[in-house]
């Protein structure tokens, strides 16, 4: 039986193909054929079958990509973002949208994977770049990688001292609702976790 992710998101697939795809096409300035939509998220292209939803990224060939993560996160920004959005350049914490505070939002104390960078110099901004990413003022080193359609995410890092442990800390623009969601917020950071994990 499908857990409940994998319900929410075979049906977030559904409701994409309900949309006009042109229109999404023309939102978007994506590339298109026949059978898919192109875009990248992350630094790394995707496509999307336009009769099934289906998710493929590209490593050398192209694979599935049908992961909670990277679906909700790329069909919430292409369905449901605002024709009006824009970004301020403003940064500011997740805990910054909203009265009701999501608690897998909130950075732990203790955060093995920032955990992992300390311990191996120069793994963090190697993870970065590896998503294309580019340096920010912020922690004792900051990045700003795109999630997609300009919407970036910054991570800063602190390394350990005698009173904390290593600390990671995400950032949005101030207009990130604009984007997508802010439930999907938790999804997206999920996913970019993961992503910094296998970039070490």
């Amino acid at each position: 039986m499908a857990d409940n992710y994998q319900i929410q998101m075979r049906n977030a697939q559904k409701f994409f193909l309900t949309y006009d795809q042109e229109k999404l096409i023309q939102k978007f300035g994506l590339h298109a054929d026949e059978a898919y939509l192109y875009l990248t998220m992350f630094h790394t292209r995707y496509r999307i079958h336009r009769k099934t939803g289906s998710f493929q990224r590209h490593q050398t060939t192209w694979q599935d990509a049908n992961t909670f993560g990277e679906v909700m996160t790329a069909l919430d920004i292409l369905c449901d973002s605002k024709d009006n959005r824009f970004l301020t350049g403003r940064w500011v914490s997740t805990q910054h949208f909203g009265k009701h505070i999501h608690t897998g939002l909130l950075e732990p104390e203790y955060d093995a994977l920032a955990d992992t960078f300390d311990k191996a110099p120069g793994a963090f901004g190697k993870a970065c770049r590896a998503l294309g990413g580019h340096p920010i003022t912020g922690g004792d080193e900051a990045w700003a990688v795109e999630v997609m359609d300009g919407l970036e995410i910054g991570i800063h890092f602190w390394h350990a001292d005698e009173e904390f442990p290593a600390q990671l800390r995400f950032y949005w623009d101030e207009n990130a609702p604009m984007y997508l969601k802010y439930e999907t917020m938790h999804y997206t950071l999920g996913y970019l976790r993961s992503l910094l994990k296998n970039g070490i």
